[in-house]
């Protein structure tokens, strides 16, 4: 994994946490978000500021207290962020009317 956030040193540290969010994810029928996309919801979102500085029982805490709902919102806008269309094109329009 890619170190681009401070917390990035933890990714393996972690990651039992990460998985265990994961399974309670799936129980509740979101069965296609990975480890790595919850680890960036984490960084991105709840991270956000980078200059705090937090323990590792923190980041444990931060991940299992992670709220499905909180992700499927960020999942959400950042789809709609990433997802480019132009109105001018008429296929497009069908597509997306059907």
């Amino acid at each position: 994994m890619e170190i681009g956030h401070e917390y990035d040193v933890f990714f393996r540290e972690v990651r039992p946490a990460l998985l265990s969010k994961l399974e309670e994810f799936r129980l509740l029928g979101y069965e296609t978000v990975t480890e790595v996309e919850l680890w960036a919801f984490m960084t991105k979102k709840k991270w956000k500021k980078k200059n705090e500085e937090k323990s590792l029982h923190s980041i444990v805490q931060d991940i299992l207290g992670v709220k499905v709902s909180d992700y499927i919102s960020y999942a959400t806008i950042k789809a709609f962020k990433e997802t480019e269309f132009s109105m001018d094109d008429k296929e497009e329009w069908k597509e997306l009317m059907k």
